[in-house]
């Protein structure tokens, strides 16, 4: 029994441990309240990019901007690099919606799509010559399934002239991208940083700004106030279009600050560690196993469980213990459940759900 309730779900997901003493913070220096025309609020801003580039080791052509959402940001990216063509890795329901989005959009959009719970570590794939943007999610949040960081570098290395857009939503800062090897990457604070959803941060290098400003040439539409340009031009005095959640960018900037100390490489190791053990149980269990079957596929921050019974009865019985773990995605959601493995969850927490895990009550 957990003595209050911790969230192993994938967003929104457990809060960042020092998350009460973080908001008091805020209050206390009424960041609630202040103008984002500020040097108060530039300060801010500069600190969290400076903070996000040594936790990410971020080149220095590199821009950093607050978006309202990674979904958000999905259209940005397509509008901003895209005029025709854009292609699509895609395993599941995020990694589609990517997909939909450029064919909303009225892009020329290409996928190459396996089956729900399948990864690409075994599947060499040609891109066509007129891609601009080649689209890749590093970590499935629907089912569990990750991209190598090896395989992301590949890429970029056997197609040097195509941009490469990382969907890092529910993995970041856990994948050691070298970000010389990709173009802009994205992700929503909700999940691994631990704190309320309201807040997308969109990093792209110059390349981008470069592909966005020659549409913008053509009288391509590429956005407004949120547009890459506008951005670029706002975040080199640390500013921004309009006025954001400078709130959220606070808390973030605090979490930053607290993972710095702890260091990258600490978090890595025990978001691998932690992972170990809960697929060590998924795979010794009667009741359970991996939804992901390569090992090299599976994701260390979205493990996903395929149950022997429904999800519902194995979500409830751990919510009365105090553990909250979500159920699968979509159509997979009744057979099921998905536990996230972030930053904020400790590892005798992971510990205490495996315990669970393994005595759970079967009720057929």
């Amino acid at each position: 029994m957990f003595p209050q309730k911790t969230f192993f779900t994938a967003g929104p997901a457990q809060l960042y441990p020092n998350f009460e003493q973080i908001v008091q913070k805020a209050i206390q220096n009424h960041i609630g309240s202040i103008s984002h025309r500020s040097k108060q609020f530039r300060n801010l801003y500069q600190e969290t990019f400076e903070n996000l580039s040594t936790l990410l080791n971020l080149p220095k052509d590199i821009g950093v901007f607050f978006l309202g959402s990674a979904t958000e940001i999905w259209e940005r990216t397509l509008q901003n690099l895209v005029e025709k063509y854009s292609f699509h890795f895609v395993n599941g329901s995020f990694s589609k919606k990517y997909y939909d989005f450029s064919v909303q959009l009225g892009k020329n959009a290409q996928k190459y799509e396996v089956a729900l719970g399948k990864g690409f570590s075994q599947v060499e794939v040609s891109i066509p010559a007129e891609t601009e943007l080649l689209c890749l999610t590093q970590n499935e949040t629907s089912t569990g399934a990750m991209m190598s960081v090896e395989k992301i570098h590949a890429f970029k290395k056997a197609y040097p002239q195509t941009l490469v857009s990382v969907d890092m939503v529910s993995s970041a800062p856990y994948p050691a991208l070298d970000f010389s090897l990709i173009d802009t990457a994205f992700f929503s604070v909700q999940k691994a940083f631990g704190l309320p959803a309201g807040l997308g941060v969109w990093i792209a290098n110059e390349a981008c700004l470069e592909k966005a400003q020659k549409l913008q040439k053509k009288q391509i539409s590429i956005g407004t106030y949120h547009s890459l340009p506008t951005l670029w031009q706002n975040f080199k005095n640390f500013e921004t279009p309009e006025t954001p959640n400078v709130w959220a960018i606070f808390l973030l900037n605090e979490v930053l600050k607290d993972m710095l100390q702890k260091g990258i490489q600490n978090i890595r190791y025990e978001t691998e560690q932690k992972a170990k053990k809960l697929y060590q149980l998924l795979e010794e269990s009667p009741h359970f196993q991996p939804f992901v079957k390569e090992s090299a596929d599976r994701s260390a921050t979205v493990i996903v469980a395929e149950t022997k019974l429904k999800s519902d009865v194995i979500i409830q019985q751990l919510a009365q213990k105090n553990a909250i773990v979500g159920a699968g995605y979509g159509n997979l959601k009744d057979y099921q459940i998905r536990i996230a493995n972030f930053p904020a969850i400790r590892f005798e927490e992971v510990e205490k759900l495996i315990n669970l895990l393994a005595n759970i009550e079967i009720e057929r």
